[in-house]
Order: C-alpha cells, then sequence, then structure tokens
C-alpha cells in the first residue's frame, strides 16, 4: 500500500467553494483502479490549508493510472485552479504499522 500525501493551499477566500467541489470530486477519484481510500483534512492554525492523503494499492495506480486516466482531467478541472502555490504530492511507504 502506498500513501500519497499532498498539502493543498486554496486561495483565502475559496475554501466553501473548494470543499464543494471537492466533494464532487472525491467520487471520481474513489472509482479508480487500485485506490483504496482518501481523507481529506483542513488545518486548525491556517484554514485554507488543508492535507489530503490518499491510499493505493501501487504507486503507479496513481501516478500512471490516475493521472493518466481521462477522470483525471476532470479532477483538474474541478479543483486545480483553486491552489495557489500548487501542491506538493509526495508519496509513502509503510515501515512500521501499529495497529490498535
Amino acid at each position: 500500500m502506498i500513501l500519497e500525501s499532498a498539502r493543498l493551499d486554496v486561495i483565502p477566500g475559496q475554501e466553501g467553494e473548494f470543499e464543494r467541489d471537492f466533494a464532487r470530486a472525491q467520487a471520481i477519484i474513489s472509482s479508480m483502479p487500485g485506490y483504496i481510500s482518501h481523507d481529506l483534512r483542513r488545518c486548525i492554525e491556517t484554514p485554507n490549508r488543508y492535507l489530503l492523503l490518499v491510499q493505493w494499492e501501487t504507486l503507479e495506480d496513481h501516478t500512471e493510472g490516475f493521472r493518466g486516466s481521462s477522470e483525471y482531467q476532470e479532477w483538474k478541472t474541478l479543483l486545480h485552479h483553486y491552489y495557489d502555490p500548487f501542491p506538493v504530492v509526495e508519496h509513502y511507504e509503510a515501515i512500521a504499522v501499529l495497529e490498535s
């Protein structure tokens, strides 16, 4: 399993519109092959900053499958105009996992 992390800095004052459009966009990403789950969180200290965490089966499911799909073009149309600066996206693999 791969964890994608994206820090999303939304243009101040557009948080409500971003959240509305993200609610629509999450149906796109959740339908993609290799998608496991996602979590969007809003920063308490910086209210226009969000953290998007997406679990994928493989790195390629995100970088080639999702990003290479026509669905990604729809995702971009819905969301990318909200970001300033454009998000840094990183991928992580599990080293140690503690289950409760």
